[in-house]
């Protein structure tokens, strides 16, 4: 196998499992193109975007271009002769004359099963959504947002107490397996293509902060998914009284849940290639690197009760109960969510025990948005 030269286009933590995939590879990445660097913290001093920061510990040039239909950042592109482009979470749509520079195109790491959540969120949208697995597409950089035909899929269930950035980090690892054997496939020239069926795509609409309100009249079901979908941004908030609480963990109490919270076990689907490339085999994630992620689990021992053997009747955002540990919230349908930690503004994250020892709540006082 001839090695190939990369062109490696990302930007957030999400890009960089994949990103060192590559640089550990028989392949050699000649270049890395990022997004500008932003100010973060309360200095607001800018810090490099994280696969700017991988590509400078290893070696690698590092583009970070205002605009990338720019002719002279299309040239420094055609200056590093790459062979491929690999595009993890750039966070830009590439414009077709960037898309025909590497003679082998461009390739992605979606996470979702293409052609479920086309988009900017997919794994928010997934969580949102209750789903009960979710998973990574290689597949082709075609002009048409998420279109392209795929080269290898891998699923992996969604666990009922796993947030939007729980599954994105299992994701990303989970990417930077399947990628590499796809690079490799492309290399030896025996890399197959399978067309997305069109007519089963959905859209990921990118997550706006007005979606972080709790409307209580949802099913508890609807809430929690709401709660871990948005985390670690916007997150999910309620008032009581004129304070803003952050729910951080909750649970729902109802009967009713959708198949997404129950079917959590915590085991990896299976992984399934459109070139046999894994033979339905659940690819290992790496599991000795420092910093690798978890996949968290539903937590045993935590019975659901239905809302009728607490309060009957109670108006949705009502709280039926609170004392010890338990702050129970009635929400539609007749549905009840016990809130495990809460964070209220300008404070850190507590446990519902912490929050009652510091503040007078009782049965009876309402959250409303």
């Amino acid at each position: 196998m001839k090695p190939l030269r990369i062109v490696f286009f990302g930007t957030p933590a999400f890009a960089v499992p994949s990103l060192e995939a590559l640089i550990a590879s028989r392949h050699a990445v000649v270049a890395v193109v990022s997004q500008p660097d932003r100010p973060k913290g309360r200095g607001h001093q800018l810090q490099p975007t994280p696969t700017k920061a991988v590509a400078a510990a290893h070696g690698i040039p590092v583009l970070q271009p205002a605009k990338i239909r720019e002719p002279a950042f299309l040239d420094r592109v055609r200056a590093v002769e790459a062979d491929l482009g690999v595009v993890v979470a750039f966070g830009r749509i590439l414009p077709d004359a960037l898309l025909a520079i590497p003679p082998l195109g461009m390739i992605n790491v979606h996470a979702s099963v293409l052609p479920r959540y086309r988009g900017a969120a997919p794994i928010q949208r997934a969580v949102l959504a209750g789903d009960a697995e979710t998973g990574v597409t290689i597949m082709r950089v075609e002009p048409e947002l998420d279109a392209g035909p795929t080269f290898a899929v891998a699923t992996v269930p969604i666990p009922s107490d796993a947030t939007s950035g729980d599954m994105e980090g299992v994701l990303a690892v989970l990417g930077a397996r399947l990628l590499v054997p796809v690079v490799d496939d492309l290399a030896m020239g025996r890399a197959v293509e399978t067309p997305q069926d069109h007519a089963r795509a959905t859209h990921a609409a990118k997550i706006t902060k007005e979606e972080g309100t709790i409307d209580w009249t949802q099913p508890a079901a609807v809430v929690h998914n709401r709660v871990r979908g948005l985390q670690p941004w916007p997150l999910a908030s309620t008032r009581l009284g004129s304070d803003r609480i952050v729910l951080r963990r909750t649970r729902p109490l109802s009967l009713s849940l959708s198949p997404g919270v129950r079917s959590a076990n915590g085991q990896f689907g299976g992984a399934r290639s459109t070139n046999g490339q894994f033979g339905g085999q659940a690819p290992e994630l790496p599991d000795s690197r420092p910093g690798t992620p978890e996949l968290p689990v539903s937590r045993p021992g935590t019975p659901e009760r239905p809302f009728a053997d607490l309060t009957p009747g109670s108006a949705p955002g009502t709280i039926v109960r609170a004392a010890g540990d338990e702050i129970v919230v009635a929400c539609g349908d007749g549905t009840a969510l016990q809130i495990l930690e809460l964070q209220p503004e300008g404070r850190r994250t507590m446990t519902a025990r912490e929050f009652l020892a510091g503040r007078a709540v009782s049965a009876g006082d309402r959250f409303h948005p």
